[in-house]
């Protein structure tokens, strides 16, 4: 066979998207239906080293879980066989909320169904103890669990770690917020001296280090996307109203969402139950998503909203944390968060497996230079935007009826002949025009309340300080003392 006369005539070498992962590794990815790797799997199947301590970071969304999944999945491959029976588990994987451990832990089960006698199990409070020991007598290789529960087990001497040789933390920033760092190191402290110790996150802010630091040894940091860095599938979006007419912001937004899944943030867990219970009165389905709730709650709620039985789920920042549903299409920020590491993670529910998405902030006037303040150092650029009109509501629902109507009428989709037959029978005893205007105002959604008129307010200009490089000046829980829009508007957030 002669070689090809020019270069772009020879055979193009297809990329292996999953190259350098093991096989029982792959197949479980290629039955979940993956195709490639993100940026972060894939920054870990390149870099991670079996017997290097990680820090694994990404935006949220992004698939951390996963490649979490693929560092211990090929330290177990390449590990001696596991003995049928263990004394203990060979890792341990810390979560902030009962929902991220639970998701963890499915997450994990599929990933690692392959590798010889590998059993993912999960302990999170409110939950009965009594299973836990029966689990515990028969240890699982890999245990995943709230930091509290986790403890108590340690403590009570169901959970041997005289095994463990990886222990991750997922999410630790979140932990150390809920008051966790006291479990935290009594949970570390009972672990083998000689281990391998991760951290995932989507942001590193320095406590985090801080605690990296003291647990980690000679740690390789891997990036998926830099730190900070905002999802490109997000769509930011400023609104300023005034604070008494937030709740007419809230619902023209989610009638212009109708349909879609939206997930509320306010800063107290009352709010989050009289909130949902006013959307309720107005015919939106929605449900609270707070502390307050018992396990069982959490998860009916948590499961009526991702089948769609309800639209809106209002919750607080750590309540919201282990809400993995893909297809949240606005998050809606009541009240400014407090810092750009909570933005980062609150505005990442949306825009997820490559969906887009929207980040809508309600923001009073006074509050708007914090507020730019906020988002330059969480490297978002929004769109300031005036709270729509009643009337532009009702337009765009409108508009969006008659363009779908022309994408159907476009795509050429078969009808039946026997809807063909009756339209043409209607066609010849009707007027044309009044036909097509009738069937326009059937086709209408229907409201689940009427839009509110809300007054528009405009945006002031920008000043000096806003600008990219104030992004430095803030500390774990706003800016600095001395700087211009140190926490002023709203009282430190409570604990979940």
């Amino acid at each position: 066979m002669s070689a090809p006369e020019h270069e772009d005539d020879a055979p193009q070498t297809q990329t292996d998207p999953f190259e350098g992962v093991p096989q029982q590794l792959r197949d479980a990815l290629e039955r979940r239906g993956f195709t490639s790797l993100t940026a972060v799997q894939q920054a870990v199947v390149e870099g991670a080293s079996t017997d290097r301590d990680l820090r694994i970071s990404s935006q949220t969304g992004s698939g951390k879980t996963v490649a979490l999944g693929l560092v211990l999945g090929r330290a177990f491959l390449e590990a001696d066989p596991l003995p049928k029976s263990l004394d203990g588990p060979r890792a341990l994987i810390i979560a902030p909320t009962r929902e991220l451990a639970t998701q963890v832990a499915d997450e994990l089960h599929w990933l690692l169904a392959d590798v010889p006698r590998v059993r993912v199990e999960v302990v999170v409070g409110g939950t009965d103890m009594r299973a836990d020991y029966r689990m515990l007598r028969n240890p699982p290789a890999v245990l995943v669990g709230t930091p509290g529960r986790m403890l108590d087990h340690i403590r009570g001497e169901a959970l041997s770690c005289a095994d463990v040789t990886t222990v991750a933390l997922d999410e630790a920033d979140r932990m150390l917020d809920m008051g966790f760092r006291e479990d935290l190191e009594a949970i570390i402290d009972a672990l083998p001296a000689s281990r391998r110790s991760h951290l995932v996150s989507a942001t590193f802010s320095g406590a985090v280090r801080g605690i990296a630091d003291k647990f980690q040894t000679d740690a390789v940091h891997l990036e998926g996307t830099q730190l900070g860095q905002a999802n490109a599938d997000i769509e930011h979006v400023v609104q300023l109203v005034d604070f008494r007419e937030r709740y007419g912001a809230l619902v023209n937004a989610l009638l212009l969402t109708l349909g879609e899944q939206v997930l509320v943030f306010v800063a107290k867990r009352i709010g989050a139950a009289e909130l949902a219970e006013k959307l309720g009165e107005d015919g939106f389905p929605a449900l609270p998503f707070s502390g307050d709730l018992s396990q069982a709650q959490r998860t009916r709620t948590l499961s009526a909203f991702r089948s769609g039985t309800i639209q809106v789920l209002v919750c607080t920042d750590v309540a919201a944390r282990g809400i993995d549903v893909p297809d949240i299409a606005m998050v809606v920020h009541m009240t400014p968060p407090q810092d750009p590491d909570d933005y980062t993670h609150r505005s990442g529910r949306t825009g997820r497996a490559g969906k887009q998405g929207k980040s809508l902030l309600l923001v009073p006037p006074r509050a708007q230079h914090f507020v730019r303040k906020l988002l330059s150092a969480a490297r978002v650029d929004a769109s300031w935007q005036s709270v729509p009109s009643a009337s532009k509501v009702r337009k765009t629902i409108t508009k969006d009826l008659r363009r779908d109507l022309h994408a159907r009428l476009d795509s050429g989709a078969e009808i039946d002949e026997k809807t063909l037959t009756y339209a043409k029978s209607v066609l010849e005893k009707r007027d044309p025009v009044q036909l097509v205007a009738t069937l326009l105002t059937m086709a209408e959604p229907r409201l689940p309340r009427e839009p509110m008129s809300v007054r528009p307010i405009d945006a002031e200009p920008p000043r000096e300080d806003d600008g990219r490089g104030s992004g430095r000046r803030w500390g774990r829980k706003g800016p600095r003392r001395g700087h211009p829009g140190k926490r002023k508007f709203y009282k430190r957030k409570p604990r979940d």
